[in-house]
C-alpha cells in the first residue's frame, strides 16, 4: 500500500509538461492562375498556444513544408554517342511533388533529427518515393538526385534555412515563394514545432491553386475537346504568321 502512494506522490511532484499547439494564419489560402500569372508569395504566420509557461531546455524551432500534387516522373539519362546526345537509361520515380519547399528557423540538421525527418518525410529526398528502378541500373539513386537538382534550378524545389522568424518562442512568420510554373491542385502545408530536433507539435492545412478565367477555359477545352482546341491553335498560329508577314511588308515600304 505504501509503494503506490509513494509513486503517486513522485509523479505529482514532477513538473507538468507544457502542451504546445499551433495557431496558424495564411495571407491567402487560394492562388488563382491567370494568363499573366508570374508567381505568388504567401505569408505564413502563427503563434504557439500553451497551457503552461514556456518549458526549460532547448529553444523552440519551426519547420514548414509546402508540397504540390505528386505524380510519377520518368527521368532519362543522356549520353553522347556518335557526336549526338541520345537518351539511354530511364528510371520512373514513383511519386514526386510538382513543387516542394522546406523553410526552417535554423540549420536543417540542428532543428530536425534524422529520425524525425524519416518519420515525417520533411526533407526533399524523403518527400520523393522511388522504389521501382530496374535491377540492371546500379546507380538508380543518381536519377532521383538529378530530378532534385533540375527542379531546384527551376525553383520548383526550395530549401530555405533560417527563413522562419521566431519571436519569444511564441510567434513565428515566413514567406513562401510560389513560381509561375505551378501545377493545379491542393498544396499541402505542414508546420512542425521542434525542440532539440524532436517534433513536439504539428499542424496541417491546404493552399488551393486553381486556373481561372481564360486560362481555365483553355485548359478545360484542351481536355474535353482536343480537336477543337487543335483547330483553334492552328488558326491562331496562321493568323500570327500572316500578321507578322504583313507588318514586315509595311516596314519594308
Amino acid at each position: 500500500m505504501l509503494l503506490p502512494l509513494l509513486l503517486a506522490a513522485f509523479f505529482l511532484a514532477l513538473p507538468a509538461r507544457a502542451n504546445e499547439e499551433i495557431v496558424l494564419g495564411l495571407s491567402q489560402a487560394e492562388v488563382s492562375i491567370t494568363t499573366n500569372f508570374n508567381g505568388s508569395e504567401i505569408l505564413v504566420y502563427g503563434a504557439v498556444k500553451r497551457d503552461q509557461p514556456i518549458p526549460d531546455g532547448p529553444e523552440l524551432h519551426v519547420v514548414m513544408t509546402v508540397s504540390g500534387p505528386s505524380e510519377p516522373v520518368v527521368v532519362r539519362r543522356k549520353e553522347k554517342r556518335f557526336g549526338i546526345w541520345v537518351n539511354t537509361e530511364a528510371v520512373e520515380v514513383d511519386r514526386a511533388p510538382s513543387y516542394y519547399a522546406v523553410v526552417t528557423s535554423g540549420p536543417m540538421l540542428d532543428v530536425l533529427k534524422r529520425t524525425e525527418d524519416l518519420r515525417h518525410k520533411v526533407s526533399i529526398p524523403r518527400a520523393i518515393r522511388s522504389v521501382g528502378a530496374p535491377m540492371e541500373i546500379a546507380d538508380a539513386a543518381s536519377f532521383t538526385e538529378a530530378l532534385i537538382r533540375i527542379r531546384k534550378k527551376a525553383e520548383q524545389y526550395q530549401v530555405i534555412e533560417s527563413g522562419v522568424t521566431v519571436d519569444e518562442q511564441t510567434l513565428f512568420r515566413a514567406a513562401v515563394r510560389l513560381p509561375a510554373a505551378l501545377t493545379e491542385g491542393a498544396y499541402d502545408t505542414r508546420i512542425f514545432l521542434t525542440r532539440g530536433g524532436n517534433v513536439v507539435a504539428q499542424y496541417e492545412t491546404i493552399i488551393d491553386v486553381r486556373k481561372v478565367g481564360l486560362e481555365r477555359w483553355l485548359f478545360t477545352l484542351s481536355r474535353e475537346n482536343a480537336f477543337l482546341y487543335g483547330l483553334m491553335s492552328l488558326a491562331i498560329a496562321i493568323a500570327a504568321g500572316w500578321g507578322a508577314s504583313a507588318i514586315f511588308s509595311l516596314l519594308r515600304r
